[in-house]
C-alpha cells in the first residue's frame, strides 16, 4: 500500500512537470492528497473484479496494477500506451486489468457500474465492479437513477465517493444540506458509509466489507472517503476559491506520511526500509519516463482505426 501511493503521488507530480513543459497535450486531473481513497479501496478487490474511473483518475489505474510504462507513453500520446495514445489523461483504460476506463463526463461511471453489475449478475458471475466519482457527481441526476437500480435490482457494485470537499469551485457546505454523502444511501435502501479518506486502512476495512457483501449478493454499498486535494480542479483552475491557510491544513494529514509514520511506529518496516520503498517508487516513474519519451508516435494514416461513430 505505501509503495502503491508513493507510485501514485510521484507519477503525478511528474507529469504535473510535463506538463509544464509541454510535453503532455489537452487538460489533467491530479488527485494528490487523495492516494488513500485509490489504494484502500481497491486494495479490496480481487485481480478479476471490475473498476470504474474519473477524470481524476490515475491513481485508481496505478492502485489496479496498471504498467506504468505504457500509461506514461499514454499521457505522452505515444503509440505504446495504454490506447495507443488516444486516450490520455481522462480516458485512459487497461480492459486486461479490469480497468473499464476513466471517463470525461462528470459522474459518467455510474450508470455504467450498474450496467456491469447487472452483466455480472444476470450472467452468475461472482466478480463485483466497483465506481468511482466525486462529490460533485454526487449531484447529478444520473447518481439517483443509478443508485436506486443498483439497490433494487440488488447489484453487485460498490460505489466510492471520493468527497475532496470541492466539486470545481463549489465547496460541499453549499452543494449539500447534510453531513455526509453517504447519508443518501438511505433513500434508496441500501448501506452507505463514511471514512477518513486520508487513512489507507480505514478505507481498506470499509472497502473490504462492502465488497464482502456485494461479491453474496447482499446488496451495493456508498462509500465515501473524505479526503482533500493538494492541487486545482485541472490545469486551468486559479484556485481563487480557498484559501492557503485551508490547503496547508490538509497537507498536515498527508496520507502517506500518517501511514508511513505508522508502520515504522508499530515495527512493521524500519526507516531504512520504509525510504528504500520511497526511492522504489521514485525509480519506476524514472524509468517509465524514459520509456514513453522513447516510445515512437503515432503514425498520422492511422488516425482513424479504432474510430466507430
Amino acid at each position: 500500500m505505501l509503495s502503491e501511493m508513493y507510485k501514485i503521488r510521484f507519477f503525478e507530480e511528474t507529469v504535473d512537470d510535463l506538463y509544464a513543459r509541454g510535453l503532455v497535450h489537452g487538460t489533467m486531473h491530479l488527485s494528490i492528497g487523495q492516494e488513500a481513497s485509490a489504494v484502500g479501496s481497491i486494495s479490496a478487490l480481487r485481480d478479476e473484479d471490475y473498476i470504474l474511473s474519473t477524470h481524476r483518475g490515475h491513481g485508481h489505474c496505478i492502485a489496479k496494477g496498471a504498467d506504468i510504462e505504457l500509461m506514461m507513453a499514454e499521457f505522452l500520446g505515444k503509440e505504446t500506451g495504454y490506447c495507443r495514445g488516444r486516450g490520455g489523461s481522462m480516458h485512459i483504460a487497461d480492459m486486461e486489468g479490469r480497468n473499464l476506463g476513466a471517463n470525461g463526463v462528470v459522474g459518467g461511471g455510474i450508470p455504467l457500474a450498474v450496467g456491469v453489475g447487472l452483466s455480472l449478475k444476470m450472467r452468475g458471475r461472482d466478480e463485483i465492479v466497483m465506481g468511482f466519482f466525486g462529490d460533485g457527481a454526487a449531484n447529478q441526476g444520473s447518481f439517483h437513477e443509478s443508485l436506486n437500480m443498483a439497490a433494487i435490482w440488488c447489484l453487485p457494485v460498490v460505489y466510492v465517493c471520493e468527497n475532496n470537499q470541492y466539486g470545481m469551485s463549489m465547496p460541499v457546505r453549499k452543494a449539500f444540506n447534510i453531513e455526509s454523502i453517504s447519508e443518501r444511501a438511505a433513500g434508496y435502501g441500501m448501506r452507505g458509509v463514511t471514512v477518513d479518506g486520508n487513512d489507507v486502512l480505514e478505507v481498506y476495512e470499509a472497502a473490504a466489507e462492502a465488497v464482502k457483501r456485494a461479491r453474496a449478493r447482499e446488496g451495493p454499498t456508498l462509500l465515501e472517503c473524505k479526503t482533500y486535494r493538494w492541487k486545482g480542479h485541472s490545469k486551468s483552475d486559479h484556485e481563487r476559491y480557498r484559501t492557503k491557510e485551508e490547503i496547508e491544513a490538509w497537507k498536515k494529514k498527508d496520507p502517506i506520511r500518517r501511514f508511513r509514520e505508522a508502520l515504522v511506529a508499530e515495527g512493521v518496516v524500519g526507516e531504512e526500509e520504509a525510504r528504500q520503498i520511497e526511492e522504489e517508487a521514485r525509480h519506476t516513474i524514472a524509468e517509465a519516463v524514459e520509456y514513453a519519451r522513447a516510445s515512437p508516435e503515432p503514425a498520422v494514416d492511422t488516425i482513424l482505426e479504432g474510430v466507430y461513430a
